[in-house]
């Protein structure tokens, strides 16, 4: 592997950087997750997903996924006022993304087997026995 300059580097440009700026804070990637499991999902259903969450700090977080084109906001003209929301094809797009972070997550929680913390308790797994 090619050892890289860093003086030059600007991690601001980066995809990573980018990526991030999506999904970052501390209910974007659940509100992601429960639109990719259940949607579309109202607004009262997200907030009993997340269960301690302001409405104020709800509705800023899906305005911005939907600044962003990773959300779509449907109103229906009832009474009383219907609003749903689901996952543009871009942030379907993303979802792989979070797969993968998923994935990992199962892989390394702890007392899970294959995680780092059984290997350093000395666990040992099914899978792992055999090598």
């Amino acid at each position: 592997m090619e050892n890289k300059d860093i003086t030059s580097a600007d991690f601001s440009q980066t995809g990573y950087c980018y990526t991030l700026s999506l999904i970052a804070g501390k209910y974007k990637p659940v509100i992601l997750y429960c639109l990719m499991e259940y949607e579309p999902v109202r607004f009262g259903q997200l907030k009993r997903y997340l269960r301690k969450v302001a409405d104020k700090t709800l509705s800023q977080n899906l305005k911005e996924l939907e600044a962003d084109g990773l959300i779509e906001r449907a109103v229906y003209a009832q009474i009383p006022p219907k609003v749903e929301y689901s996952l543009t094809a871009r942030g379907r797009s993303l979802m792989a993304v979070l797969d993968k972070l998923c994935d990992w997550g199962n892989e390394n929680r702890p007392g899970r087997c294959g995680s780092i913390r059984s290997h350093e308790n000395g666990k040992k797994c099914a899978s792992s026995a055999s090598l």
